[in-house]
């Protein structure tokens, strides 16, 4: 009888424990704790639930757990420290992680769109970082990237066979347009391939000439569904079978918006001449000659963990298989010369998020999947 009577009494004072003591967050500060902190972010970020309670205090509670996301992933960055991924507040913070997916990150669907009735695939979650399945790819668990012998043996591979420079920012030479904000809008597919469209025919004439994404967002089928999500090797097939032109931005300005489809046949523009669309999960070493020798491609990518990204480069916590892959972007260049070899990668979720727009990369190891689809286009002007 004493000993459960023991056993009473040692769950009564756990019990007691867990009443007394509030629920830490991120290295032992409380939940109100961190209220301050964001009263400061909702004036920051000029929210509009300031005098909405009920909204207030749920966007609270979506705050909290990406506070716990941003000091998980900080104290798992390694290499060396100016290199590093950094995470901290964005104006996404406030969002719920399958708010966070349904909103930006169910766009690009990769060669999934054509059946209709396929059943959507399970949200991940940030609730387990340790699931080496959906964060980690095998090579996370080796030494830092700035040491893979894979880097020196890129490096050494095409700069002999193409005299492969070693920086590569076709930014700095006029042909990239500005980070666009592409909002409740899930149109990255959209976003990232005409980017790509943009920047060969700006190569090609040497005047850089903004694009319509709007237009492909309303016409562009096969597959493809607006502001509902399509795919960067989908859109090409389609622009290739159309011989559509896509019009200028300024004929056929962005409205964020599913719309009715305006195609204009006698319309100047650009057309897709050609394109590639590969899987380079062992051959990284074919994007970087790509950047270099011909322009920069669009990928789809997982962007899972870059809700709270600030800058550095990320190498860690971003799984690249393919059926993780659920956005696009655009990659720019890269730089071989860093302690961590990187590519540039051009988002759409507006100028204020990460390093301006753009989002650093890691060479090497398949990050976030970006080598899984990896497009390339030729236009006509």
């Amino acid at each position: 009888m004493k000993k459960w009577w023991n056993w009473i009494l040692t769950f009564a004072l756990l019990c007691l424990l867990f009443v007394a003591i509030p629920l830490s967050y991120s290295g032992g500060r409380s939940k109100e704790e961190l209220r301050p902190m964001f009263e400061e972010y909702v004036k920051k970020y000029n929210k509009s639930y300031f005098n909405n309670s009920a909204e207030y205090e749920t966007r609270f509670e979506h705050f909290v757990a990406s506070v716990q996301e941003i000091d998980e992933l900080n104290s798992r960055s390694r290499g060396p420290e100016q290199y590093r991924a950094k995470y901290g507040l964005t104006h996404l913070s406030d969002m719920s992680k399958i708010e966070f997916q349904e909103l930006h990150l169910a766009d690009e669907q990769p060669h999934r769109r054509k059946d209709s009735h396929r059943s959507r695939k399970p949200l991940l979650t940030m609730s387990n970082l340790d699931d080496k399945d959906k964060y980690e790819t095998e090579k996370d668990k080796s030494a830092p990237i700035s040491s893979h012998d894979n880097i020196y043996i890129i490096i050494r591979k095409e700069r002999a066979a193409a005299s492969l420079p070693l920086q590569i920012d076709w930014r700095s030479k006029g042909v990239i347009g500005a980070v666009k904000d592409q909002g409740l809008c899930g149109a990255c597919w959209a976003f990232s391939t005409i980017g790509a469209m943009e920047a060969m025919a700006a190569i090609s004439t040497g005047k850089f000439q903004p694009l319509s994404v709007q237009e492909v967002i309303d016409c562009a089928g096969l597959g493809n569904s607006g502001c509902a999500g399509g795919d960067i090797c989908l859109l090409l097939d389609w622009l290739t079978m159309t011989k559509a032109v896509v019009e200028t931005d300024k004929e056929y300005p962005l409205k964020l918006t599913n719309g009715a489809c305006v195609l204009n046949k006698n319309a100047t523009g650009v057309r897709v001449k050609s394109f590639t669309c590969d899987d380079f999960t062992s051959a990284e070493d074919k994007i970087l000659a790509l950047i270099a020798t011909h322009g920069p491609v669009a990928v789809a990518v997982n962007a899972l963990t870059w809700q709270n990204y600030l800058g550095g480069v990320i190498q860690y916590n971003c799984s690249g298989s393919p059926k993780d892959l659920n956005h696009a972007v655009e990659l720019v260049g890269y730089d071989l010369t860093a302690d961590v070899p990187y590519y540039i990668a051009k988002n759409s979720w507006g100028p204020s998020f990460g390093l301006g727009g753009y989002i650093h990369l890691a060479i090497g190891a398949n990050i976030c999947g970006l080598a899984n689809e990896v497009a390339s286009v030729d236009v006509t002007v």
